[in-house]
């Protein structure tokens, strides 16, 4: 065995003493993996043997002890001095004879396994590189589409110089690693020629939330650096992991703006790559498909299981073969914890003017001055913890920096570049991808950037004000009625599933529909031809790249209610049909024409109603179609759907039976359906109901709006709408015990339960099965379930 070269096929992960923690991984995975099918490109290690015996022929040791015992470790104002005397004397060093031969040696065998030329990257690989505790991410350098010895020769001269570039220098400092005990490997690894295709990054659990129900899954055109370093926005994709290799995982599809793309540079030299513009037909277009990102989530829950953790995964695809390839994993070292211990709700308290928003990293609110900087070297000395980095984009010479302000905004970068790796790791806010923020935000600026809005991040001009309340969960209760969340932005889903709820009690829909489609269902089903030119061009704009203009809504409606229904899986998540009123549904775009001019709408044509009406059937279909993707489909059978505003119970067949029309079947594949209790009617025939569906939801607002014959939106009369009115009381009530004679389950959705306890008390001794809350008033709520249950129990033990 060559001391100084090792094949990947002959290293284990048991081995980074000798080739570093990169090459370690690689040469795992092809010798461990590669018969399950993952398939790494080949290559070899350069081993730390090499490394040593090029300090040692150079007689670099003694040098080096005495420039870094010169560093000034506190302000660090000699580090650019330090590292640029260390970098020369590795410049001016060569390679020893045999340790050159060896690499000439392993470069000629692994071209003699292509019969064409081939190229390779050049990566270093530290010991103290990719390990649990500490990243390293961007510390050392890299080398792409190296052809020759000479050059192959000179990138390895490189990668030992980069051992000592400023900021591996100051890492290791803020680390504890001694710089003199790490040791630099080289991997040598055929190049995948993913410059005629695409490239990207897995995470193997949601890196904001540490949800391990899912994975993300990022890409962008031509060689991986762009996606790595965050250089463009790139595609995203959500896996649902239970349902890997039995259904199709892909939950989600975000198209990035991918805005460069890094190809191979035709002519030789010191750097082999160029960043060119791409083309704006291929920005539109993602850049896998559902059948190789899926091969892709494969590949990386066997590597995550073999390794036993969370992991970062990098992957390429060949545009000559069509091939995939993973070419470098590690352990994810910025994991959110997903165990939480106490929950801090931040609420911003005032309107602000939005300047720009992008991906939001960290769930928190800071204030702070705008410090538009545009590399390194430009940076201020005054900068301070309070101030805001305003930047392009960020590139590992940036990390001392970043660890010195409040919040970090840049133009290009996804959830997993650089950028938002750091932040998470040194506990930083970062918005990343605002495409708009060195335009927008000006030196001086005063500004608030909050992150608590899902994974949205957002900058507002000012100071604004905001409240913080923080529960220890440990102290809260935890009733025997189960107690949900009303949800409507499938944003927040990974973040609300974290608490401690027992499910979705109502998911609504309207909230996609609005924000994530923005159209009218039947202006999509009678594209193009629509009274509105205007509303043609639009429709046409947004929905680019799909030829079937109702398949853009099924897929975007069942993107959403998917997300929300894996985030909580295997909980239930009741999703609720459409419930616009018809003056809702007219602003949509094209909507105008699909919608009569009502004077009540609150009583008109909404609901059931609507939904076997000729009308708006065909609207109806699209919206079971996306819940029959969700459930049979992507296997997320956890989804139970919710017919609103449902007057009769003729009304009630008629939907059920339209439904099955299109696809969905009430008990098949265990699809239950459940109906709002929310009209007098639904509680005087509640028996009747109870025949056709699985389940009541008590809608509280419009049940206590039509028993009082108050309108709720009416401030003039607001005095009297109250849930806790004994005739509202009277028919829950009555709802209840007709419910329990026929074992049906009722739930209630609404505020009041946790903004008055006597009506919460109320409930729980009529019998409820179970409470949903608006996040914001969750933890209220279950503490007033709690109490409830406290007092009946005291009740009852004194009777």
């Amino acid at each position: 065995m060559d001391p100084f070269v090792l094949p990947f096929h002959q290293i284990t992960n048991q081995m980074v003493r000798q080739v570093g923690g990169k090459n370690a991984s690689l040469g795992e995975m092809v010798s461990a993996l590669d018969e399950q099918g993952v398939q790494v490109p080949d290559g070899f290690a350069l081993t730390t043997a090499a490394y040593r015996a090029f300090l040692q022929e150079n007689q670099l040791e003694a040098p080096l002890r005495q420039l870094l015992a010169n560093l000034n470790t506190t302000t660090y104002a000699n580090l650019a001095e330090t590292g640029t005397a260390i970098r020369a004397l590795f410049g001016q060093a060569s390679l020893p004879a045999a340790v050159a031969t060896a690499i000439k040696k392993a470069f000629r065998a692994l071209r003699k396994q292509s019969s064409k030329a081939i190229q390779v990257a050049v990566r270093s690989s530290a010991t103290a590189e990719d390990l649990a505790t500490a990243s390293f991410a961007g510390q050392h350098e890299s080398f792409l589409n190296v052809r020759t010895d000479d050059e192959l020769l000179w990138a390895c001269r490189a990668c030992y110089a980069s051992l000592f570039t400023d900021r591996a220098i100051k890492y290791r400092n803020d680390h504890g690693f001694d710089h003199l005990k790490v040791a630099l490997s080289v991997g040598v690894q055929r190049m995948v020629r993913s410059d005629l295709a695409s490239s990207g990054v897995c995470f193997t659990v949601d890196p904001d939330t540490g949800h391990d129900q899912v994975m993300l899954i990022t890409g962008s055109w031509g060689l991986g650096e762009n996606v790595v370093l965050g250089t463009v926005n790139p595609d995203e994709y959500y896996v649902f992991k239970p349902s890997i290799g039995l259904l199709n995982a892909v939950l989600t599809r975000k198209v990035g703006d991918k805005s460069m793309t890094m190809i191979y540079a035709d002519t030789p030299g010191e750097h082999h790559t160029l960043n060119i513009p791409t083309l704006v037909e291929r920005r539109h277009q993602l850049v896998l498909s559902d059948k190789e990102v899926n091969q892709l989530a494969g590949w990386a829950q066997l590597i995550e299981r073999h390794y036993g953790q969370p992991m970062d995964i990098e992957w390429a695809k060949d545009g000559l073969d069509g091939e995939m390839y993973i070419v470098q994993a590690r352990p994810v070292t910025t994991l959110a914890d997903s165990t939480l211990t106490t929950i801090t709700d931040y609420q911003l308290t005032q309107p602000g003017t939005v300047l720009c928003q992008g991906n939001g990293i960290g769930h928190r609110i800071v204030t702070g001055t705008a410090r538009v900087v545009n590399s390194p070297q430009d940076v201020p000395a005054d900068l301070c913890p309070t101030d805001i980095l305003i930047t392009d984009i960020t590139t590992p010479d940036w990390d001392p920096i970043l660890k010195r302000v409040s919040a970090i905004v840049t133009n290009r970068g996804g959830r997993t570049s650089h950028a938002a790796i750091v932040a998470r790791e040194i506990g930083a806010l970062a918005v990343v991808g605002t495409n708009t923020a060195t335009q927008v935000i000006h030196e001086g600026h005063h500004l608030t950037v909050s992150c608590v809005d899902g994974q949205q991040g957002v900058v507002y001009a000012g100071t604004l004000a905001w409240t913080e309340r923080q529960t220890d969960l440990a102290h809260l209760p935890a009733p025997h009625t189960p107690c949900m969340l009303i949800l409507a932005d499938p944003a927040q889903a990974l973040r609300l599933s974290q608490l401690p709820c027992q499910g979705v009690g109502l998911f609504r829909m309207e909230f996609s529909i609005s924000n994530d489609i923005g159209i009218h269902p039947m202006a999509l089903i009678n594209y193009p031809n629509l009274p509105d030119p205007d509303a043609v061009w639009q429709i046409y704009e947004r929905t680019h790249g799909y030829a079937d203009k109702k398949a853009y809504f099924v897929d975007k409606l069942a993107q959403s209610v998917a997300l929300v229904a894996a985030a909580f899986y295997p909980r239930p998540v009741v999703v609720r049909f459409s419930d616009f009123k018809t003056n809702e549904y007219a602003n949509l775009l094209g909507g105008k024409a699909f919608e009569p001019t009502e004077e009540n709408p609150m009583l008109g044509w909404r609901g059931a109603s609507r939904y076997y009406d000729d009308r708006y059937a065909e609207g109806f279909r699209l919206e079971c179609e996306a819940m029959r993707r969700v459930r049979n489909d992507l296997g997320l059978t956890n989804v139970k759907l919710m017919i609103p505003f449902c007057r009769t119970v003729g009304e009630g067949r008629q939907v059920l039976k339209q439904m099955a029309k299109f696809g969905l079947r009430q008990h098949e594949n265990g699809l239950e359906v459940y109906v709002m209790a929310e009209i007098p009617s639904n509680v005087l025939q509640a028996h009747d109901f109870a025949q056709l569906f699985d389940g009541f939801s008590i809608g509280s607002n419009d049940l206590t709006q039509l028993t009082l014959g108050v309108d709720r939106d009416s401030s003039t009369v607001q005095g009297l709408f109250s849930e806790n009115d004994p005739a509202v009381r009277d028919l829950i009530a009555m709802l209840l015990t007709s419910a329990h004679l026929t074992g049906t389950p009722v739930g209630i959705c609404g505020q009041g339960p946790s903004d008055n306890p006597a009506f919460a008390e109320f409930l729980v001794k009529a019998g409820i099965n179970s409470l949903s809350f608006n996040p914001d008033a969750f933890l209220r709520g279950v503490a007033a379930v709690g109490q409830a249950e406290e007092h009946l129990t005291e009740h009852v033990a004194g009777f």
